[in-house]
């Protein structure tokens, strides 16, 4: 249970930063005088959110649960020979319901501004018409598999026993942020089928009709590098599965 409630929380926290500042923050227009300004923090900020709740969570709850908040990293590190199988489900049930509970207070604070509407997507995933950049299902689909992929080797090889130790969750934030530098116009970026699922709910018709991508690319590319990185790196650490 200690790891169920770290990995919930843990991806609470990844939905409410990450999400929070697509919402919140992205675009905040204010006036000086009668000159409009706009003081949002831009794809950039959001893309460092999304890594920096990443390697908070890391260093605070990587001892207890390895810090997954991530069933696309569950399952890639359970294909990679690094976790138990059996813990599997618990892992991904926390993890979405900690988006969920995420999405709802990010919802509740949201809501508190008259002009606030779901209708814009409320930082949901999608492709065709609710692109960011208008991409088809295909490119988001092959975006979703590529930078999942090589975030699963990111963290397979920082977390490696032959890798210089300490410094993994900078890894990790780190390439989490570089791929929503990526993958943010074509997707708004998933790479996590929880981060998805809590804010689709809210949104609800196309956000969850579009969800199945969002669940099946990122396992897809995670169980993908579960398979190369050992044969890439060699033996990988020996398996508690």
């Amino acid at each position: 249970m200690k790891k169920y409630l770290a990995e919930f929380f843990g991806t609470f926290w990844l939905t409410f930063g990450g999400c929070g500042s697509a919402v919140l923050a992205a675009k905040f227009l204010a006036t000086e005088g009668t000159t409009p300004l706009n003081l949002g923090i831009g794809l950039v900020g959001v893309s460092l959110a999304f890594g920096l709740t990443v390697l908070t969570m890391a260093f605070a709850i990587g001892h207890i649960s390895g810090c997954h908040l991530n069933p696309a990293v569950s399952v890639g590190l359970f294909v990679g020979g690094r976790f138990k199988g059996a813990e599997l489900p618990g892992y991904i049930l926390s993890q979405v319901l900690g988006s969920i509970v995420g999405a709802a207070v990010l919802y509740l604070i949201a809501s508190g501004k008259a002009e606030f509407t779901v209708a814009d997507g409320f930082a949901s995933n999608g492709y065709g018409d609710h692109s960011p950049g208008g991409y088809s299902m295909m490119a988001a689909l092959v975006a979703e598999v590529v930078l999942t992929f090589f975030f699963l080797l990111i963290i397979l090889g920082s977390t490696d026993e032959r890798a210089p130790k300490g410094f993994a969750p900078i890894a990790i934030g780190l390439g989490l942020t570089l791929i929503h530098l990526i993958g943010i116009p074509v997707t708004n970026l998933s790479v996590n089928p929880a981060r998805s699922t809590g804010p689709a709910l809210f949104v609800g018709g196309w956000a969850v009709q579009q969800l199945w991508l969002f669940w099946l690319a990122p396992i897809v590319g995670a169980a993908l590098a579960g398979i190369v990185y050992p044969l890439m790196a060699g033996r990988p650490e020996k398996s508690d599965s």
